[in-house]
């Protein structure tokens, strides 16, 4: 017999299923930027490759608040979505940052040794991050064990779509500009995203904001900054935005261990 929570409603799962898609669609353009002769034609395939994660982006955004806004939420659609995420967000990123590593150039040949094991631990990390989420986040764990009110309007964690994200925006911008010698920076940005999906720095949450959100003018102020920052620098913004959003995080945690320590000391 169903239960309401293993339900599979259609218009939330769609957009999951759209997420999935775009996942796997970006790991057939890596394959085919890979193995493509013609240079032009293998970055055009790595743009698209982006495009894809950023299109997995706006699905996984818009089914939970899909399921959310018509009273649609269940345990299928929560599994679903993480497997989806998987998929979109931990393997497609790691496959095109270990395709573009694998370039036929001498100076690379470090990194063709070990450029595996860097996909293989972002994917890792990506993957222990979404169980977590799943398990304290579970509406049949007792309420001392699942996670707080307090931390409801934050992540644990850096969310993988967010590292996904900076993966994307970077390989967007390395190729629209010709930098080639930056994918180095790839392996290294991987490992530290990878530590921080698994770490307990904290991450503000924008699942609750709605048409119906109220916010202050400092906030409505930098709303519209972002978006005029989004307009004016295309490409560039996508970095700036991904990167600000993972190092404020960051920062941010590091403010608050050096409060606690000195109150300790105190």
């Amino acid at each position: 017999m169903e239960t309401p929570l293993a339900k599979i409603y259609l218009l939330p799962n769609m957009f999951t299923a759209g997420n999935l898609f775009f996942g796997f669609l970006c790991i057939i353009r890596c394959i085919q930027a890979k193995y493509c002769a013609e240079l032009s034609a293998s970055v055009e395939l790595y743009n698209q490759a982006v495009w894809c994660v950023f299109g997995s982006f706006i699905c996984d955004g818009l089914d939970g608040r899909v399921a959310r806004l018509g009273g649609r939420e269940s345990l299928f659609g929560k599994e679903f979505d993480s497997i989806a995420d998987v998929v979109s967000f931990g393997l497609a990123p790691a496959m095109m940052v270990f395709f573009l590593i694998l370039s036929p150039t001498d100076n690379y040949l470090f990194f063709r040794k070990i450029g595996w094991i860097v996909g293989f631990i972002y994917l890792l990390c990506g993957a222990v991050r979404l169980a977590r989420f799943n398990v304290i986040t579970h509406p049949l764990l007792p309420a001392d064990q699942r996670q707080s009110q307090k931390d409801a309007h934050c992540f644990i964690g850096l969310p993988i779509p967010a590292a996904a994200s900076v993966i994307a925006s970077l390989v967007l911008v390395i190729n629209r500009f010709e930098l080639k010698a930056w994918t180095l920076v790839l392996p290294l940005l991987m490992l530290l995203i990878a530590w921080l999906m698994v770490s307990n720095v904290r991450y503000p949450s924008f699942k609750h904001i709605d048409w119906t959100t109220e916010t202050k003018g400092k906030a409505f102020v930098g709303i519209i900054s972002i978006s005029v920052v989004i307009f004016t620098f295309e490409e560039l913004s996508f970095v700036i935005l991904s990167l600000g959003y993972v190092f404020y995080g960051l920062i941010h945690h590091i403010r608050m261990e050096i409060k606690i320590h000195r109150k300790a000391a105190n």
